[in-house]
């Protein structure tokens, strides 16, 4: 037997029927196969290392799931149909009416889905292990989530059905509601065959591209000969080319209880998450989305438009007198300059800022996770706004697979130019080997700033440069001057450099001039 049981600690979960507008306030209850496929899908992509978990592997567990019978569910006992309504801005003064429907759940009720008959192999169950717990939300970006697999199975109370009544009793036994599941991949390519066959688009698909015209190539784009690319399709595509339903899904009747979904219930006790942990939340990790995206030269605006961006969001949940003093670094005295919020770019190999962290040392409260999860995008000088995707949220060591900038080491190289805080004095600034030592006195005494018991800077190295995504950068490629007015900036060159501590430390490291904007980062030396 195989079962998964996913317990959602916020008490929400926001997610749309297919087929059907937001503002119709439907929530599509349970969370469907074919959204947890593709929520699984996308945890591939964005947290696992292909050369541990190949693509194959991927295929051959969803594949064994949708070639299973149909899952079985158990419900919470008690689940509230709630909305909210808020206007969005548009164009002059005009404001759209926006309904956000959601399941209000206890945060400690799971929702399991099961499979009866279904074993996997080794490998498949340490991948779908893997894929559960990283997957931070499944629907909308609001609906967190614990996701792991479970022995702890009751009787289910949503089941696959073909009618309302009890054959033998006649009596109504539940209401029927029809989710998605999707084709195994023989059905999908018998149905894409058939479908290339009755729209005339069964020859050679390559040969023919360019006398396709534009509604025959949006249909072929939502029909890949790949099968899990077809359940990647993204919707707004299948919306275009027209579709009723996704190609690569089907539709299963379920019976589930009556008024599964209520309008008005006694009031939920939330407790505390099933998944617990001593470890406090200091980290989140933003997907970013946008045409250009920016490069690793900008990580300075990129953090200063993030936090911007967090704190218009928090004036507007909370008031403007009662901004987190994490995510807003005032009010926290003279001995606490580095706990607060570092709000960095994250450029991974490729030089372009795909990713975003805002890390807080000294933790954070409820109120700046708050703000913080109702992050939707960034504004920048030039261009459209950049869109976030809430990634995950948790202490730095959850994200040590996917990003090294909180990995930990003895050795660490510049990301972006350090800029030393202090002016340096003319005896400092004669000779090199001065300068040097003066820039090493700055660091240890910044670095001490960030907490007793940490091991000492021991010796430094300059760089002449940094390498992003192939291209080679000095410090005046990048830019490194703050957008806010009278800051005193006693280095406006930079430098690159290379520091090497008594024993290891872990990230995310920051120093000097703009450490909190993405200026003085640096990552763990690869090859140290």
């Amino acid at each position: 037997m195989l079962a998964v049981a996913f317990t959602f600690p916020a008490g929400r979960y926001h997610a749309t029927p297919w087929g059907r507008h937001v503002n119709e306030a439907d929530v599509a209850w349970p969370p469907d196969l074919w959204r947890i496929s593709r929520a699984l899908i996308a945890v591939w992509h964005r947290k696992l290392d292909p050369t541990q978990y190949p693509r194959e592997r991927l295929h051959a567990l969803l594949a064994r799931l949708a070639e299973a019978e149909p899952p079985s569910f158990r419900l919470s006992e008690v689940a509230i149909h709630a909305h909210t309504r808020h206007y969005m801005p548009g164009k002059g003064d005009k404001r759209t009416l926006v309904f956000d429907a959601f399941a209000r759940v206890a945060n400690d009720d799971p929702v399991v889905i099961a499979w009866p008959n279904l074993e996997l192999t080794g490998p498949q169950i340490e991948l779908l292990d893997a894929l559960l717990h990283n997957l931070g939300f499944l629907g909308r970006a609001e609906s967190w989530v614990d996701a792991r697999r479970t022995n702890d199975v009751l009787e289910p109370n949503c089941v696959p059905a073909t009618g309302y009544m009890d054959a033998e009793t006649g009596e109504v036994t539940g209401e029927i509601v029809r989710l998605l599941v999707p084709r195994n991949p023989h059905d999908y390519f018998a149905f894409r065959r058939d479908k290339l066959v009755a729209e005339r688009l069964h020859s050679d698909m390559q040969g023919r591209a360019r006398l396709l015209n534009a509604a025959q190539k949006r249909l072929t784009l939502t029909l890949p000969p790949d099968w899990l690319d077809a359940i990647s399709v993204e919707t707004g595509d299948l919306q275009a080319a027209g579709w009723s339903a996704p190609p690569c899904a089907q539709a299963v009747s379920y019976r589930r209880p009556l008024n599964a979904l209520v309008a008005t219930a006694p009031k939920l006790t939330f407790k505390c998450p099933v998944t617990k942990t001593k470890a406090a939340v200091t980290t989140a990790r933003y997907v970013l989305y946008g045409r250009p995206v920016p490069r690793i030269e900008d990580a300075v605006c990129i953090g200063e438009a993030l936090r911007f961006a967090a704190m218009g969001r928090a004036q507007r949940l909370l008031g403007q007198n009662a901004l987190p003093k994490e995510l807003s670094g005032h009010g926290l005295g003279a001995n606490n300059r580095h706990s607060h919020a570092f709000w960095l770019p994250d450029p991974g190999t490729s030089g372009e800022i795909q990713h975003l962290l805002v890390h807080a040392p000294g933790g954070l409260s409820h109120t700046a996770i708050r703000v913080l999860t109702a992050l939707e995008w960034i504004k920048r000088d030039e261009g459209e706004p950049l869109r976030l995707m809430l990634e995950g949220l948790g202490s730095s060591t959850l994200f040590d697979a996917i990003t090294p900038l909180v990995g930990k080491a003895a050795v660490w190289r510049s990301v972006t130019p350090y800029l030393h805080p202090w002016h340096l004095k003319k005896p400092q600034m004669r000779t090199p080997a001065a300068t040097a030592e003066a820039i090493l006195e700055q660091l240890q005494r910044e670095w001490r700033g960030h907490g007793t018991g940490l091991p000492e800077i021991v010796e430094i190295r300059e760089l002449p440069s940094v390498q992003h995504g192939g291209r080679d950068l000095r410090p005046l490629h990048f830019h490194r001057f703050r957008r806010k007015r009278g800051l005193v900036q006693p280095d406006t060159l930079g430098r690159l450099l290379e520091l090497r501590f008594a024993r290891p430390v872990r990230g995310p490291l920051c120093l000097g001039y703009g450490s909190h904007f993405g200026l003085g980062l640096f990552a763990p030396a690869a090859d140290a």
